[in-house]
């Protein structure tokens, strides 16, 4: 039987982070530069239901019976032989790799999920459309950042720019016209969860001063799309600087996210802001696209441990 390999992307938060887990709308797109890859590989050798995870990345070689239920990776195998009604699969080696940066605000997490669970499923016989694919890598995320909003495994799943408000339907983006984003790392690991934490802790010893801040990101977001379905994205530049002011409110931003975003701004940047769960990660620059490079350059001349230049493409992104 030949290997099986699926592969998922990146993502960014455009507007609306944190606020997204009170509730409020979010905008968020896949990032194609960098993936996650799952490969399946039989092992007619070995007893059935013997399943062998590796993930070279993280120096991880495992089998599934030896796992806890905790373990993500293994999680997610669980799920999707759950899903199926199989208790024991053929006998298996999933191999795991990646070149999403993990802690970064890329969506790491999700997009493994996502590859594994497409990958093993499509081994076992079963197609799991995006819906179901993402279904399942929201529970494992559970995993990775404790209340996690659902928008990552979201737009990773689908491949697709997405208007997400929690536990309503998904709405798909059609940009109107392409633009440009710089993505800058700052080389900080900054799990998700840690930053969310704290945040729901502040919110919940004084929620009359953050749910302003969440009203306001979340009105942010509406007024984003607005302008990427209507082709006027250059206005999404003050719209990013302003999102930028209120998650330093929230006390998500660093010195090193503050010092790429101005550096971008100052190279040209229509705006910059964080994206994702902040503290460290990376951030956004909306660009002219003939800016990109000199953006970009600016960057990582003001300590950027690297950068990614990507489109966001008007109309239908391809699956």
């Amino acid at each position: 039987m030949p290997a099986i390999t699926s592969t998922a992307p990146g993502k960014i938060i455009l507007f609306g982070e944190h606020a997204v887990v009170y509730g409020r709308p979010a905008i968020a797109a896949p990032v194609e530069q960098v993936r996650a890859r799952a490969v399946v590989m039989a092992e007619p050798g070995w007893t059935p239901g013997r399943v062998r995870i590796q993930a070279p990345d993280l120096g991880r070689e495992d089998f599934l019976d030896e796992l806890p239920q905790t373990d993500a990776l293994g999680l997610a195998v669980r799920l999707v032989l759950e899903r199926l009604g199989l208790e024991r699969p053929p006998a298996c080696t999933l191999r795991i790799s990646s070149s999403i940066p993990i802690a970064a605000g890329l969506g790491s997490g999700a997009a493994i999920s996502v590859a594994l669970c497409r990958a093993f499923a499509q081994f076992l016989g079963a197609e799991l459309d995006a819906a179901e694919v993402s279904a399942l890598a929201f529970e494992v995320d559970r995993i990775y950042h404790g209340t996690p909003s659902g928008i990552d495994n979201t737009v990773i799943a689908y491949e697709r720019p997405v208007f997400f408000v929690k536990g309503q339907p998904i709405q798909l983006l059609q940009p109107a016209s392409p633009f440009t984003i710089v993505i800058g790392d700052t080389g900080v690991r900054s799990p998700t969860a840690l930053a969310v934490g704290d945040l729901r802790r502040a919110w919940e010893a004084d929620p009359g001063r953050y749910e302003p801040l969440f009203d306001a990101a979340g009105d942010i977001a509406l007024a984003a799309r607005r302008w990427i379905e209507t082709g006027e994205v250059d206005r999404l530049g003050d719209l990013m600087n302003e999102n930028q002011a209120l998650l330093c409110e929230m006390g998500v931003s660093s010195p090193e996210l503050d010092w790429l975003v101005e550096a971008a701004r100052l190279a040209g940047a229509w705006g910059a802001k964080l994206s994702g769960g902040g503290r460290g990660g990376n951030m956004i620059a909306l660009v002219p696209d003939e800016l990109a490079p000199e953006v970009a350059d600016s960057l990582r001349q003001n300590g950027a441990a690297r950068t990614i230049i990507t489109t966001i493409r008007a109309g239908r992104m391809p699956r």
